[in-house]
């Protein structure tokens, strides 16, 4: 179970990057290269994004693992937004992540502890 957490934080750092990384990194070429470098990035996010997920169905349900997505997403998007794009922390990335927190609370609280 912790290899698909750690395949997903893997896969969404690439993600993240490929989404918003070319905004500072690519901001004067043009937007075709801005594409053509996302879609390079982005094929090694799906390169441990599958394989997070065909992990992860073994052990959670498929809405299970889109809630660990996107708390993972979250996650390192608040890291990438203020480590590597310079933005500042806001208390608004609380409030996000608590309504992130519920949402997996809901979705996992009727699941089996190991043991």
């Amino acid at each position: 179970m912790a290899t698909t957490v750690l395949l997903l934080v893997g896969s969404n750092l690439f993600m993240t990057y490929a989404w918003y990384g070319h905004l500072k990194d690519l901001k004067g070429k043009p937007v075709l290269v801005a594409i053509l470098a996302s879609w390079g990035v982005a094929f090694l996010e799906y390169c441990l994004q599958v394989p997070a997920n065909r992990i992860g169905y073994r052990h959670f349900s498929l809405a299970q693992l889109k809630v660990i997505q996107e708390v993972v997403t979250m996650c390192v998007f608040a890291a990438f937004a203020v480590v590597y794009m310079k933005q500042p922390v806001r208390l608004d990335f609380l409030w996000a992540g608590l309504c992130l927190a519920a949402g997996a609370f809901f979705m996992f609280r009727g699941m089996a502890t190991p043991g």
